[in-house]
């Protein structure tokens, strides 16, 4: 079970006429639904979970046909196409985020709808982009303890030399994290990486051998040595290694913010670089790094916010 710093936010909803915008607008927004079973029910707005380390759909009021740039807390924001050309932003709310009103920046740009020789305009060259606040709430909800006996003590009190190792690691895994890519993900309601039982869920206020630490940061799946770990929509490979905590590790980017990892693993069967297809092995279920047993820990990340991967496969618990 890795160690998380980062610190979650929450995301309040619109305010007022925004408010009621939203609800009307978000009716009308789909996307492309994983062909499992488990995921076909599944719709954009069933992601709407906004608590801490939760994720909230906001409506964005814009019909232009250039998808505008949102940011939360000075991170850009996934923003995807729904129907009736409205656009959404899909935004994570870090765990350590307070139940509050919270606003997205909105910045559009200039659409031309003009003939070439008039784009040439000077009038149209001036144009600036407009920028708007959008309004939002964020709910509050309340994580249960976990508590955990480990054998190798250097797991829960590090060695010097262990925390050289540790910070240098760290500054990778958020690096990678922090990673905004301009490509679309192939899918956003997402493909469970293993098929198994759950075990240890997002955000436990977990105490190592009675210590407190930081809270789990992803999605525990009780299951053997040796399962095939599969990409839930396709990406890019952007950081693998065997790491202190996490033991051997993978990241994927799937465009725009999303970005998942996967770590203990016993196989690593991809390098940096490597785009894989929806549905491809990038390795398989071990016990490396921090763990009491086998099984995968699998981390969603958006707008570099650690959130619920139960959201996106159909088995959140508010």
């Amino acid at each position: 079970m890795p160690r998380d710093t980062f610190r979650l936010i929450k995301v309040p909803l619109m305010g007022c006429v925004a408010a009621v915008l939203a609800q009307l607008f978000l009716s009308l927004f789909s996307l492309t639904l994983p062909p499992n079973a488990q995921a076909a029910s599944l719709t954009l707005q069933s992601l709407h979970q906004p608590v801490p380390g939760g994720v909230a759909i906001v409506a964005l009021p814009s019909t232009n046909r250039i998808p505008p740039k949102v940011t939360f807390l000075q991170k850009p924001v996934l923003v995807v196409a729904g129907q009736e050309q409205r656009w959404v932003a899909v935004v994570g709310l870090p765990l350590d985020l307070s139940p509050q009103t919270q606003v997205l920046i909105v910045t559009e740009q200039p659409v031309n709808s003009e003939s070439k020789s008039e784009i040439k305009d000077k009038r149209y060259r001036e144009q600036q982009p407009t920028t708007r606040e959008i309004k939002f709430e964020v709910n509050d909800k309340k994580y249960r303890e976990q508590r955990i006996t480990v054998s190798n003590s250097r797991h829960v009190n590090p060695l010097a030399d262990d925390m050289t190792r540790i910070t240098r690691e760290l500054e990778l895994q958020n690096a990678a994290y922090r990673q905004f890519s301009p490509n679309t993900p192939s899918n956003i309601l997402l493909d469970p990486p293993v098929k198994g039982p759950l075990s240890s869920p997002f955000g436990l206020k977990r105490f190592f051998n009675g210590e407190p630490r930081a809270p789990h940061s992803g999605l525990d799946f009780a299951v053997p040595t040796g399962t095939p770990v599969a990409a839930p929509a396709a990406g890019k490979v952007i950081l693998t290694g065997d790491y202190f905590f996490n033991g051997n590790t993978v990241f994927l980017d799937h465009g725009q913010g999303l970005i998942t990892m996967y770590c203990h693993l016993s196989v690593i069967d991809v390098k940096v670089g490597d785009t894989l297809a929806r549905g491809q092995v990038l390795g398989k279920v071990g016990a490396t790094g921090r763990v009491t047993g086998a099984h995968l820990h699998w981390n969603v990340s958006l707008n570099d916010a650690r959130v619920d991967p139960a959201i996106f496969i159909g088995q959140f618990k508010p």
